[in-house]
């Protein structure tokens, strides 16, 4: 079994991590979004609504970047809850 790597991290390489990860997220979110408003206006131009599918199916790439942040969260809050 994978062990945890990020329990080896300590807090401010973990925030540092964190930054990293939602820079990355929100840039790629940032071109994604562009390139949905792009498919959305061809769907429009040609009628193929096929389009469609595949912009709203492009947004399931984030889905493990936005986990990742979501473990690095939680590791962040039980470590605080433990020294408090």
């Amino acid at each position: 079994m994978k062990e945890n790597k990020l329990s080896e991290l300590s807090l401010e390489e973990l925030a540092s991590k964190k930054k990293k990860i939602q820079g990355a997220a929100i840039g790629i979110s940032a071109v994604m979004l562009v390139a949905c408003c792009v498919l959305f206006y061809f769907t429009v131009i040609t009628g193929n609504f096929v389009l469609i599918a595949v912009a709203f199916g492009s947004f399931f790439i984030l889905m493990p970047t936005l986990m990742n942040i979501n473990q690095i969260n939680t590791e962040i809050k039980s470590r605080k809850s433990k020294y408090l």
